[in-house]
């Protein structure tokens, strides 16, 4: 019934080559003519009433042969990746190579699949790199010092100073001493009464407390993150995979398409940006590439792990970010917004098991 040939391609590419014998082309033929007479109009027949005759007199046949070649194709395509157990993650490339009435069908498709990955031994990674981050003596930087805490209530003070507009008066003129001087704020006093007015504070002492806590938190949570990068890059490093070019080309278009919507949000235009760069959107392309192949290689490895260690996102959890988005992000499609949801808990999930190590 359906005879194919499997040849794999470089960049994790496959190329199918097969033919779909004549009995069963030509038993899409009814079908592709009422699909195309939906759209033909005759006087004296009603839309979609016309009868086959008089549609294939008024229907070029070519039409008809590739409306069957794609409803044959679109029919069986799905069973040919699942018969050969092909991993396709790209719109295939499809040519016909024979198209005529009572005869077989002849088809080439060609498509990106899912690479085969050699992973490095991970866990042994993250052991020694986790390892030598305990011995280092850099791991002071954690701790909360009375300069960090006093440099965040200046600043917290310095964002809730009144702001003054020092004019000069017209009969002076500033000397070449003051020129350029920007006059000092006039802090706020730190009292009960300003840690009050920022939140559910006692007194200052509360609030020294409870800011020694968030730096201490923030202080961790951006070295977990440079521990975190230091642990995939290494297994990005030494994994082995033979990248397809359609996963850099998605990487590359939300790179874009983030940068865009940034500079559109700050009231920019783009192509105004861009004229001001001197460059143009191919050149940020070249520019983005090596973080965009760093970015697929980063998705293909997190799921091989997760695969490997049976690591899955709570669906509990999933549902309550999926809640979280739709309320904030009206507009979001809900399969979507799921999909993102199971993604990013079963990564954390991920970072969490290579940190356990």
């Amino acid at each position: 019934m359906l005879k194919t040939k499997i040849t794999k391609l470089p960049k994790s590419q496959v190329e199918i080559e097969g033919e779909l014998e004549a009995s069963v082309f030509e038993g899409y033929f009814t079908a592709a003519l009422k699909k195309l007479g939906e759209n033909v109009e005759i006087d004296g027949f009603r839309r979609g009433k016309i009868p086959e005759n008089v549609l294939i007199s008024k229907i070029p046949e070519s039409h008809i042969l590739q409306e069957m070649a794609d409803m044959a194709l679109s029919e069986h395509y799905p069973k040919i990746l699942e018969d050969n157990k092909i991993d396709a993650i790209s719109r295939p490339e499809v040519s016909i190579t024979k198209l005529a009435r009572k005869n077989p069908l002849g088809f080439k498709i060609k498509t990106a699949i899912v690479p085969a990955i050699l992973l490095p031994d991970y866990k042994d990674i993250a052991k020694s790199i986790l390892r030598s981050d305990l011995r280092n003596p850099k791991r002071s930087d954690l701790e909360v010092t009375e300069k960090d805490v006093e440099d965040a209530i200046i600043d917290i003070r310095k964002s809730r100073a009144p702001k003054k507009h020092m004019a000069t008066p017209p009969e002076t003129s500033p000397s070449k001493g003051e020129e350029g001087k920007t006059p000092e704020l006039e802090l706020p006093e730190f009292n009960d009464e300003f840690v009050k007015a920022l939140g559910p504070f006692a007194d200052v002492e509360d609030f020294k407390t409870k800011l020694r806590e968030n730096i201490k938190l923030e202080k961790e949570n951006k070295h977990r993150e440079k521990t975190r990068l230091a642990i995939i890059e290494k297994i990005i490093e030494e994994s082995k995979m033979d990248m397809p070019e359609i996963l850099i080309e998605i990487e590359l278009d939300k790179i874009l398409y983030r940068m865009e919507s940034d500079i559109t949000q700050m009231g920019l235009k783009f192509e105004d940006y861009l004229k001001h760069l001197n460059k143009t959107k191919d050149d940020l392309r070249k520019e983005f590439r090596i973080d965009a192949e760093k970015k697929a290689k980063l998705g293909l490895i997190l799921n091989e792990i997760a695969k490997i260690e049976k690591i899955t996102a709570d669906p509990a959890q999933v549902e309550k970010e999926v809640a979280h988005i739709l309320e904030h992000y009206k507009d979001a499609d809900p399969e979507r917004a799921r999909m993102h949801a199971s993604n990013v808990l079963t990564n954390e999930k991920i970072f969490q098991f290579l940190e356990s190590q």
